[in-house]
């Protein structure tokens, strides 16, 4: 039975989760209805929680949602695992630890396996966002996968991002300063209750001391937190808010917004002209003997990509072969 817009909106789980299910496996369908549902999407804020593994970024999404919910708020959650490169299965760890919110109706967990995405998300995670902001969520928490210092897409698509740290880094956040410590709004120095805690928090802030900010930005603040037993996040809490606030100023929406459309037309294009160029190459039997001829070292792939891009393939091999392969075997 086909996916009906009206229930998506209504909030139907049922319906939406079939449709995140079809959209993460790139059902046609499914794109189709995402079309219809975008222009129901915006009312959503949008939480990322970013951080190097093991330092408590689902414990931390899970307390958080408990006093969200004490708010009266509707939740939605993207948690984003790893994929295995041997069978393309992910853990799927973050739901077995949120199992506590899995009967709560006002509550929408989602995992999402990255199958090879780099940078922290999972190809389909703007999509999911998409789903749930439509369905009526009140704020939707993206937690990461947790790769290092690469991990820096989440800015593209949270109107808020939590770097989530925790004592014992020491000269290692100098190290990472470049990647995703640069992206935080509010940095949280989760497991404060250990030793070392002041001193990466004196760190965290004497970095953040030495960016040159002008007057009107945003600072980022940082603080202490224990997540399991739910410590400091009541002052959390109040930053996101005061963050939210920030961020809805009109000077600052409209270049979000603005920033988030380029995000996902972009992402969008990427991908749909890489699956185009894929498929010409197939459709016209030219990638596996294109692949025989970089393997063999008769061309290199730079030359190729570029041909592709500049559409100058004209249906033939590089070395005016004819559509052959690398043996002169006709196609």
């Amino acid at each position: 039975m086909a996916i009906s817009l009206k229930d998506v909106l209504a909030g139907d789980v049922r319906s939406a989760a079939r449709l995140m299910r079809d959209l993460d496996d790139e059902i046609p369908a499914a794109h189709r209805l995402l079309k219809r549902l975008y222009r129901h999407t915006g009312r959503a804020y949008i939480l990322g929680i970013t951080g190097a593994p093991g330092s408590g970024k689902s414990t931390l999404v899970d307390t958080l949602t408990d006093h969200l919910r004490r708010q009266g708020k509707n939740v939605g959650i993207v948690a984003i695992d790893p994929t295995s490169p041997f069978t393309g299965g992910a853990i799927l760890g973050d739901r077995i630890r949120m199992q506590k919110h899995s009967l709560d109706d006002s509550v929408f967990i989602r995992s999402l396996a990255t199958r090879g995405h780099l940078g922290g998300l999972s190809k389909s995670t703007i999509d999911i966002v998409n789903v749930m902001d439509a369905m009526g969520k009140d704020i939707i928490l993206i937690e990461t996968v947790g790769v290092g210092q690469d991990e820096v897409e989440i800015v593209k698509v949270a109107h808020t991002n939590l770097v989530v740290v925790v004592p014992g880094m020491g000269d290692d956040i100098q190290a990472i300063k470049a990647g995703i410590l640069e992206i935080a709004d509010i940095f949280v120095v989760n497991k404060s209750d250990r030793e070392g805690a002041d001193k990466t928090r004196r760190e965290l802030e004497t970095m953040v001391s030495m960016n040159d900010y002008v007057e009107g930005d945003w600072v980022p603040p940082v603080l202490p937190a224990v997540a399991q037993t739910g410590g400091g996040i009541t002052e959390l809490m109040e930053a996101i808010e005061r963050h939210r606030t920030f961020v809805f100023l009109e000077e600052n929406l409209g270049r979000y917004r603005a920033g988030k459309a380029r995000v996902e037309l972009l992402e969008i294009l990427r991908k749909k002209l890489i699956e185009k160029a894929v498929d010409d190459l197939e459709r016209h039997g030219l990638l596996e003997p294109l692949l025989e001829e970089i393997a063999g070292k008769r061309t290199d792939p730079y030359s190729i990509v570029e041909k592709v891009v500049d559409h100058s393939f004209a249906f033939h091999l590089i070395g005016g072969r004819g559509r052959t392969g690398s043996k002169g075997k006709k196609k």
